[in-house]
């Protein structure tokens, strides 16, 4: 029991000095973080399990060694040459589509290696690689050559919808408030949408509603199939439906005013459509 207590007392003082430390110790771990890592480990376990050990001393190093990394990582914040002696500086290893061989020892990198993390970067071909360069948390930035590189949106030069975050709005069951009022909607629409599904809030495991503002449903019962949401298809084939029948009237007509009429109000749609589909589609 004693060391029970004296393991739980130390996770809970380890997580607290971690929080301290912030999230930059799991997102990016370098050299000096490393070590911290693991010498903040050992002193943890040591203090869980050495009996003999006296808890003060023990704790007193923890503090140490958690505290010294932050006041650390605020220098290095400050100082950009203190940056690059904590945290060691970006080594470029292909540059104009050339590998640096010279920097491929210092860094200790084979060229197996090389060319793995390359594939793990979706970049199978070496021709294909106009710039590579190891970062200080050892990951490998890759910047492929222009006719290597998928097509975007802007490359097509098609006008697209502005993207915001997704938000969950049903969890387990339940219904997440907040990010329903984050995106302007209530409840009562939540459980329209629901309703025109065909399913009951009970039984939705998760529910989502995108950047389009499209509620999508995973329920519990994995062999109930939701149909996808058809409301803004449904808008915009309306809309192409009435340009049709606009040009349609236009062709009929023999009235020369009624024909300009409808002209310009197909001209109207026509425009509508334009500037409607990335939102409908």
């Amino acid at each position: 029991m004693h060391i029970v207590i004296r393991a739980l007392i130390a996770l809970i003082v380890l997580f607290v000095l971690m929080r301290i430390i912030g999230k930059k110790q799991l997102a990016q771990v370098t050299y000096f973080e490393y070590i911290v890592g693991i010498v903040v480990g050992d002193i943890a376990a040591f203090v869980s399990t050495d009996m003999e050990n006296n808890l003060a001393h023990g704790y007193t190093s923890l503090l140490v060694w958690t505290v010294v990394p932050f006041v650390v990582s605020y220098l290095t914040l400050k100082s950009k040459w203190l940056r690059d002696v904590i945290e060691g500086k970006t080594t470029v290893l292909i540059k104009n589509g050339k590998i640096m061989e010279d920097n491929l020892m210092k860094v200790h990198f084979s060229t197996d290696e090389l060319l793995a993390e390359l594939r793990l970067k979706d970049a199978f071909q070496l021709a294909d690689v106009e710039f590579a360069a190891l970062e200080t948390n050892g990951k490998l930035s890759v910047l492929l050559k222009k006719d290597a590189q998928p097509a975007t949106v802007k490359d097509l030069k098609v006008k697209a919808a502005p993207m915001r975050e997704s938000q969950a709005v049903i969890m387990d069951g339940v219904v997440m408030l907040e990010p329903l009022t984050t995106i302007g909607l209530n409840t009562q629409w939540l459980h329209e949408e629901l309703t025109k599904a065909g399913v009951s809030l009970e039984n939705v495991f998760l529910a989502q509603i995108d950047s389009n503002g499209q509620l999508y449903l995973d329920l519990y019962d994995d062999q109930v199939k939701v149909s996808p949401p058809v409301d803004k298809q449904l808008v915009l084939a309306s809309l192409k439906k009435c340009l049709a029948d606009t040009e349609l009237f236009a062709l009929a007509t023999n009235t020369p005013q009624a024909k300009q009429m409808y002209a310009e109000m197909a001209t109207e749609i026509q425009r509508m459509i334009k500037e409607l589909t990335p939102y409908l589609s």
